[in-house]
């Protein structure tokens, strides 16, 4: 049997601000991503392109949120786990941080393709 609460919309929403406030508080490359985040929506606003062109550019900034919350879960269980060096550790951290970069890639790729269409 999991130790788990009984569900609620309400207690597990604050679950997922607490997350987001720990996030915040304690991961540096979510803040920078966060501050990148506002930067690139503040220009995707003025940024003369379909309205799709701007979804598909408003979600790839989103996707490397989302992929570097589940890197900050993963970074945090194998810390729980051990704090000593260990390569399946390591490999862990590593793939967690792969995965970041390629959430990076891929926006990069799609702000891109679509400035290079629209302005060149």
């Amino acid at each position: 049997m999991r130790n788990q609460p009984k569900y609620s919309i309400f207690k597990n929403s604050s679950y997922a601000i607490d997350g987001l406030k720990d996030l915040l508080k304690n991961e540096t490359s979510f803040k920078l991503e966060i501050i990148a985040f506002t930067v690139f929506i503040t220009i995707l606003y003025f940024i003369d392109v379909s309205f799709i062109e701007k979804l598909f550019m408003f979600f790839s900034l989103v996707l490397i949120l989302i992929v570097e919350a589940l890197n900050g879960a993963i970074e945090r269980v194998v810390d729980l786990v051990t704090l000593e060096y260990h390569e399946m550790a390591k490999r862990a951290k590593d793939a967690g941080s792969s995965a970041v970069l390629i959430s990076i890639l891929f926006a990069v790729f799609v702000w891109g393709s679509i400035l290079i269409k629209n302005f060149f």
